[in-house]
């Protein structure tokens, strides 16, 4: 018989528990849940989680702090919980090694659902979309990006640090030069399977990559946005073996 996924809350609210653990058990999963970064690392030693969901807002330990922690260590899938609608907590969440986020109030059924996301995406065999690319260096508008050895270079000959979610995420740019690609089709290249169309964690890796290669990333050059349709980059590329 298949395990049920166990989902470990992380979360001080009283009310939040009895709700996720009643909504989360309807749809089989099941559910432990910790008010606290101690309580979180007992249940994270005591049982086999297989994802969390973590309130940024906690005593003690904050959920930046213990998702760092958990990064250090183990892959293991986190949503985060904000109360705060901004991109900047948005964004600390995803470049600490966050799978995603989700800004209270929520709905409930939403968060079941990227939960379901998440999981599948964990369990899918890993990809290296670039590996088989015949390609070594791609220049565009003086920038040049050497795939091999993952390495980008400004105009000026400094070398410019990609994680390794914008370094996939240009690589697809340069491959589709001067073609929109709608978020659903840049998640499923960078990620190796469809992903719901109210995942908006592509959004945060697109500002993070535009901060990196933009001359001003308010007023982007390189990568725009097509309203309604989703992202295309607009320099040409030069493809040398």
């Amino acid at each position: 018989m298949e395990r049920s996924p166990h989902i470990l809350i992380v979360d001080d609210d009283v009310e939040i528990h009895r709700l996720l653990n009643r909504l989360l058990q309807q749809y089989g999963f099941r559910v432990t849940v910790a008010g606290d970064g101690r309580a979180m690392r007992k249940a994270l030693a005591d049982w086999q989680i297989d994802l969390v969901v973590l309130d940024v807002m906690l005593p003690g330990e904050d959920g930046f702090a213990l998702c760092r922690q958990v990064r250090q260590t183990s892959r293991l899938p986190i949503i985060m919980l904000t109360a705060v609608a901004s991109d900047a907590d948005r964004i600390l969440g995803l470049e600490l090694g966050a799978d995603d986020y989700l800004v209270k109030p929520f709905n409930p059924r939403e968060l079941v659902a990227r939960i379901r996301a998440v999981l599948r995406r964990a369990d899918a065999p890993a990809e290296a979309p670039v590996a088989s690319e015949p390609r070594t260096r791609m220049r565009f508008a003086g920038w040049e990006l050497s795939v091999g050895a993952r390495e980008l270079r400004a105009p000026d000959g400094t070398v410019v640090h990609l994680s390794s979610g914008e370094f996939q995420l240009l690589t697809i740019f340069l491959s589709f030069p001067q073609r929109t690609l709608s978020r659903d089709q840049l998640v499923d290249r960078m990620r190796g399977q469809s992903s719901l169309p109210f995942d908006r964690s592509i959004d945060i890796q697109v500002s993070r990559l535009r901060r990196k290669i933009e001359g001003d990333p308010r007023e982007p050059d390189l990568i725009k946005t097509v309203r309604g349709q989703g992202y295309q980059f607009c320099a040409e590329v030069e493809t040398l073996a």
